[in-house]
């Protein structure tokens, strides 16, 4: 029974939608306000997500169905597990189980691959330009967000969550070291492209190819690929918090999230679109240098 409240309500996929759903209303109301409108109502993002839920699934002629129709199950279902074992680890860090971090990484890659997929079983030459941006982006953004991620594991020795979370309780956060402050700018960065916001959202660019992967989706696949990506918007910054600067209570984490998800916004709304190889190179030199630093001076203790 515990394991069902975990996985279906808390921390699972109820508190998970419901916090993505948030996050995705403070997204637009913080952009909203940037560009001096009003913004939407708070219930927009849940509005939005059921009127797709009504709507009737169409899958393009030729299309390999069943991977057009379960990439958004997988997608969600990764990201709704990893939301399980962050969020457990902030509340109970000492119930995690060996080489979860490991998991948490390769589940966090999962709702990418889907996205690949999707675009290029939809057989739509714009998804299919769409898909090749996304795995070129995540080629190049993957090995600097392992690097950064590197940093507390090297300071807490350990690749158990859990007893990252617990050093830093007792020695202080890893924000508070140079290589802490380093890995988490990098992890910001690659966060940005592991969503797919600004000035890393050429997978799907609506002025160039409309949706990109999500051309061809409708109805409840293109509400589950949308409740993915909010979804995402909550999980992964929450990781960065988990892994750099864990508070002791519940609402000390969610406090650390909200800056850090205000911060991810703010860039989206303060810089243009840059092309994916201007992506790939951003990330393969100055950012994976960045990375690499960091790993070096937490290496020496700093």
């Amino acid at each position: 029974m515990n394991i069902l409240f975990n996985y279906l309500i808390f921390p699972g996929f109820i508190f998970t939608a419901v916090a993505g759903l948030f996050a995705s209303y403070v997204d637009r109301k913080v952009t909203a306000r940037v560009q001096w409108r009003k913004g939407p109502p708070l219930l927009q993002p849940l509005y939005d997500f059921v009127k797709l839920l009504g709507k009737e699934t169409m899958v393009p002629v030729g299309a390999s169905k069943t991977t057009f129709l379960l990439a958004p199950v997988f997608a969600l279902t990764s990201i709704v597990i990893v939301s399980t074992i962050v969020w457990n680890t902030l509340l109970s860090p000492g119930k995690t189980f060996l080489g979860d971090l490991i998991v948490t990484v390769y589940l966090l890659t999962i709702p990418s691959i889907m996205i690949i997929l999707s675009g290029f079983a939809s057989k739509n030459p714009l998804a299919s330009i769409g898909a090749s941006r996304e795995m070129k982006l995540i080629l190049s953004y993957e090995l600097p967000y392992l690097f950064a991620i590197l940093v507390p594991i090297i300071k807490s020795n350990s690749i158990r969550l859990g007893e990252i979370v617990q050093y830093q309780w007792t020695e202080g956060p890893f924000i508070g070291s140079v290589s802490g402050i380093i890995a988490v700018i990098v992890m910001v960065l690659c966060t940005q492209a592991k969503l797919g916001l600004v000035p890393f959202d050429m997978a799907e660019a609506e002025q160039e190819i409309i949706a990109g992967p999500f051309i061809e989706y409708s109805g409840p696949p293109l509400g589950i690929f949308k409740l993915t990506k909010w979804s995402m918007l909550f999980v992964v910054p929450s990781l960065t918090v988990l892994l750099f600067f864990p508070a002791l209570n519940f609402w000390g984490n969610i406090l650390g999230y909200v800056i850090l998800l205000v911060v991810v916004v703010l860039i989206r709304n303060t810089n243009p679109r840059v092309r994916i190889d201007q992506a790939v190179r951003f990330f393969w030199t100055w950012v994976t240098l960045l990375s690499l630093i960091s790993v070096v001076l937490a290496s020496y203790g700093l």
